[in-house]
């Protein structure tokens, strides 16, 4: 009889659903790598099996056409960093300095290949009609979450200035769409700007507005 001594390697089997999580994963983080690098036209259901190392078999099983896989990439890798911004945000000390953190942590949304990925399908959605139908609620559904998030972290400003955050998404949507033009005038002026933005941001949110419990959850 065989006896399981504390040395010997275990096993754990994952279940059907973990491991359907896992491929799922995969896919679309590939997706939004080669729309970042490659643009909507280069990103093939091919080249997205062959970056994420699964068969485009499993690809297809997941994501029957090419607007299901780059809408849920978008989508899945903005909730990833929305988890993550209340996370972060709810380590930041109430008071003085907490409305500049959530400043930072948004414009960071912005910054690499998310942001790059999610242009590409805005643009590419304008003139493909499923998938800007398709990109449009993936928009609207994340604008809507980021605000509600925004509103439990700041819940004293969500009457004063219930648009306050669309109103930051709006700004820096701008400054990262005009530094991707390779603009100079962008380069040279982020971190001024930047300043600009959180000083903006302390008039339409008060900085005694406090944290809730379970903002991380």
């Amino acid at each position: 009889m065989y006896v399981l001594r504390d040395t010997d390697p275990v096993e754990i089997r994952r279940t059907q659903a973990e491991r359907r999580a896992e491929t799922r994963a995969r896919l679309l983080d590939a997706t939004v790598e080669c729309l970042s690098e490659f643009g909507f036209a280069g990103t093939t259901t091919t080249a997205v099996a062959k970056r994420s190392g699964l068969s485009r078999g499993a690809q297809l099983h997941h994501f029957p056409t090419k607007a299901d896989l780059v809408a849920a990439a978008v989508e899945h890798v903005f909730e990833s960093r929305l988890v993550e911004f209340r996370e972060r945000l709810a380590l930041v000390p109430n008071g003085q300095g907490r409305v500049g953190a959530a400043v930072d942590l948004i414009w960071e949304f912005f910054e690499g290949p998310t942001f790059e990925a999610w242009l590409e399908l805005t643009v590419a959605g304008r003139t493909e009609g499923e998938l800007g139908e398709r990109i449009s609620v993936v928009t609207d559904h994340l604008h809507e979450r980021i605000t509600a998030a925004w509103h439990e972290l700041f819940p004293e400003a969500a009457d004063e200035n219930p648009d306050a955050p669309l109103i930051l998404f709006c700004l820096f949507e701008g400054m990262a769409l005009i530094r991707l033009t390779g603009s100079r005038f962008i380069r040279e002026r982020s971190d001024a700007l930047l300043v600009m933005v959180k000083a903006f941001a302390d008039v339409l949110i008060p900085e005694h507005a406090p944290s809730p419990t379970g903002a991380t959850s």
